[in-house]
């Protein structure tokens, strides 16, 4: 059996770029760590929340990279010196990635009592109607 690409469709033209889109987001290995949550705030609105207990702002940063969203999260080990009996909250650094469709936006991001939120909006297409003419050959 083959496998099934937009490609096989003919009445989906010029979405190669879709589909190794796609691919790269299926590869891009998002582990459980940190949970996040993804509300819609509104029409054209999202909300990307996720819970950094323990990472400070400046052990956090946020960047675009090729339409993708990425969010790091390094902790400095001050573990140095310390004797821990147990260690159940270890310093760990973490990437999540989201892919953003053209017209999604970054807004601002908050830091709220462990959660990080980062704001999307999405511009609201216009609708073109294009006439082409046809000339005879």
């Amino acid at each position: 059996m083959s496998k099934l690409t937009l490609g096989s469709y003919p009445h989906l033209l010029g979405f190669e770029q879709l589909e190794r889109l796609l691919e790269r987001s299926a590869k891009a290995g998002n582990e459980g760590y940190p949970p996040y949550n993804i509300e819609q705030t509104s029409d054209f609105s999202y909300r990307i929340t996720l819970a950094v207990a323990g990472f400070a702002e400046e052990d956090l940063s946020i960047t675009i990279e090729d339409r993708q969203l990425v969010i790091r999260g390094r902790q400095r080990d001050d573990s140095e010196g310390r004797i821990f009996l147990h260690r159940g909250i270890a310093a760990r650094q973490f990437q999540r990635m989201y892919v953003l469709a053209d017209g999604v936006e970054v807004g601002e991001a908050i830091m709220e009592n462990g959660l990080l939120h980062v704001d999307l909006t999405r511009a609201v297409p216009e609708t073109v109607v294009q006439t082409i003419n046809i000339r005879k050959g």
